[in-house]
């Protein structure tokens, strides 16, 4: 999944609020986990019921909502959230894909829809537009550069060296390295780097980051002191190499 330039935040600077609705535990934890990892304030919700009480509560700008939830439908759950908030702006999430659910969810006063099985970097990039559609948030630059230690990652570029020699990259590659880099001195599990690196639609396994984690270090590490490192039973970590 890329990250984005430049953050996107309201427009008093303080982190977008969105509101995750959806009984499947795993997909709600993804999703969150993706959009947290866009700078957003998140919460989540697995009943229609709970989603308008935390909507009461959070103020969200923004709601993901599944049509189909376990005591009443998403379009409800709409209009009870938009007689509160009327500029709320809500993406539905569903495995409907029929035309006609897609029109239904809209002329109920959803703003967009998005089908499972779905890539997370969509899911986000059309919130994002949602959001400045409404009006409601500001972009703030970002320093393209990563540095951590003697290893340099220019995203705008797309170029990465270590002690300033030029390192290439595949694209996958790239991704994995930025957001290790993102997350220096974090320890991240296996599932999460499939979460922030891979899409929710990806069906990979966990054997895919161990292969890439390899590349890596290849690219990285190789004649020089590592810096990627295994953490035994919980992932892997990043950090500058002792000097």
């Amino acid at each position: 999944m890329n990250t984005p330039s430049a953050v996107l935040t309201r427009a008093d600077g303080t982190p977008v609020r969105v509101l995750v609705v959806d009984d499947e535990p795993d997909l709600a934890e993804v999703v969150t986990g993706a959009l947290r990892y866009e700078g957003w304030d998140v919460r989540a919700a697995a009943s229609a019921d709970a989603a308008v009480r935390e909507a009461r509560a959070f103020r969200p700008d923004a709601v993901v909502l599944d049509i189909m939830l376990p005591d009443r439908d998403g379009l409800s759950v709409l209009r009870d959230l938009r007689a509160e908030q009327p500029h709320v702006c809500v993406l539905f999430l569903t495995a409907r894909d029929a035309v006609e659910d897609r029109i239904t969810g809209i002329t109920a006063g959803g703003d967009d829809y998005v089908t499972k099985p779905f890539s997370l970097g969509e899911l986000v990039a059309r919130l994002r537009g949602l959001l400045r559609r409404a009006g409601m948030t500001r972009e703030r630059a970002t320093d393209s550069l990563l540095v951590v230690g003697d290893l340099e990652l220019d995203e705008d570029a797309h170029e990465v060296t270590r002690g300033g020699d030029l390192i290439d990259l595949s694209p996958t590659e790239f991704q994995l390295l930025r957001c290790l880099m993102r997350h220096a001195r974090q320890v991240l599990s296996k599932t999460q780097l499939l979460d922030l690196v891979w899409s929710y639609d990806f069906g990979g396994g966990a054997h895919v980051v161990e292969l890439y984690i390899s590349y890596l270090r290849k690219k990285i590490d190789s004649g020089r002191t590592p810096m990627i490192h295994t953490v035994r039973g919980a992932g892997y970590v990043l950090k500058p190499a002792p000097q």
